[in-house]
């Protein structure tokens, strides 16, 4: 009988401490800051680092501004895009890389018909399964 009746208070003690804890708020607040300012755009994967030339296809630019890619992406919902994921360092890629900042130089500018894509993607950096 001794048992049952701790059991009882400790049931009544849990009861009125849940009915006395305050309610829990949870908040999460992301901010994705401003789009680095890269020269012929940046790669759509964290650290968003400036990729060189001839990584993305002419329809990510327009008037020679670029659209973004990852959280930054200013185009259509349905876009789809080629890259050369070639020039990407998880593929190997280990040549010049442009920094922040810098302006793109015309004579780097790679044209609609001198650009060698190999991947279709979206502007949040997902491969759609499109191939050149």
């Amino acid at each position: 009988m001794r048992g049952f009746k701790f059991v009882v208070l400790a049931a009544v003690a849990g009861g009125y401490l849940a009915v006395a804890a305050p309610p829990v708020v949870a908040q999460v607040s992301v901010s994705i800051g401003l789009a680095p300012q890269c020269p012929y755009g940046y790669y759509d994967a964290a650290p968003y680092g400036c990729s060189p030339s001839g990584y993305y296809g002419p329809e990510w630019f327009q008037g020679g501004v670029f659209v973004g890619a990852g959280p930054w992406f200013h185009g259509p919902e349905n876009f789809r895009g080629q890259v050369n994921n070639g020039f990407h360092p998880d593929h190997g890629y280990t040549g010049p890389m442009p920094n922040r900042g810098e302006r793109a130089e015309p004579s780097k500018r790679v044209d609609s018909a001198h650009f060698n894509g190999n991947e279709e993607r979206d502007g949040r950096g997902h491969a759609t399964g499109g191939a050149r």
